[in-house]
């Protein structure tokens, strides 16, 4: 059990990769906290590691909202007695050509995955300075790293975390935290079945070819699982790993070499 002292908030953690993510902290022996907008979902992961004998809490918090990401640290600080490691794993999509993106969309994908990230850790990282250890992992994405069609909103906000995680880290590298993401490609999740969906609308495609073009971005032709993303954000937070800071770290068979 690695992770027995070690106290979480996991953002997004009420599906996806948030929920591997705190289900694999939770069975290594970590208290975890399940943070996201949807009640419903967050309780049922929450209830779930609960009944398999870890110790989680459920707590709904709209990541974008300054009031609710502090209401979120006072509670989690309060229930676990402080809070060890943050992952910032919140996070939504969008595709269409740049003619076709409006400001509203702009600005909704950075209000989650940049300001949310930005606000978590504003949040949670002092008292880990303050105690001289502590672990932030930001979820990104492989496209944090490049580029590609119909992806230029998301594409930036991604690039922006990647920034935002090397100039954090460099700032409390003497100081017992470290600051990474992890960039993985097409992961097994409702987000990958939405842009599946999506480019069977837009294309013409069927599922099985929309799916198979997804696949062929990895030279290892697969989308990758959750629980891959979930044991490289672990390996992050083993207190082992304290060289490891200020790193953007890709996940996706070898296409981006980085």
């Amino acid at each position: 059990m690695k992770f027995n002292e070690q106290r979480v908030v996991v953002t997004g953690g009420g599906r996806g990769i948030g929920a591997a993510v705190a289900g694999m902290l939770a069975a290594e022996g970590a208290s975890v906290v399940v943070a996201a907008r949807s009640t419903d979902q967050i309780e049922a992961v929450a209830s779930e590691l609960r009944a398999a004998g870890h110790r989680a809490v459920g707590m709904a918090c709209d990541v974008t909202d300054p009031a609710s990401v502090e209401a979120l640290r006072a509670r989690a600080t309060e229930e676990l007695g402080g809070v060890d490691v943050l992952v910032n794993n919140a996070g939504i999509a969008s595709s269409a050509p740049l003619r076709a993106i409006t400001l509203e969309d702009w600005n909704r994908i950075f209000a989650v995955n940049v300001t949310g990230v930005f606000l978590c850790t504003q949040a949670f990282l002092p008292a880990m300075v303050k105690q001289g250890w502590g672990r932030v992992v930001n979820v990104a994405s492989v496209v944090g790293k490049i580029g590609a069609p119909y992806i230029a909103a998301y594409a930036a906000s991604k690039h922006a975390v990647v920034g935002f995680t090397r100039s954090v880290a460099a700032e409390v590298a003497a100081q017992g935290v470290t600051v990474n993401a992890v960039c993985p490609g097409y992961v097994e999740t409702e987000m990958t079945v939405d842009t599946v969906e999506r480019i069977v609308r837009k294309t013409g495609l069927s599922a099985e070819q929309a799916r198979a073009n997804l696949e062929s971005n990895s030279p290892q032709r697969r989308v990758f699982e959750a629980d891959e993303v979930a044991y490289q954000v672990l390996s992050l937070c083993d207190r082992r790993a304290r060289g490891v800071n200020g790193q953007a770290l890709v996940l996706d068979g070898g296409a981006v070499q980085s």
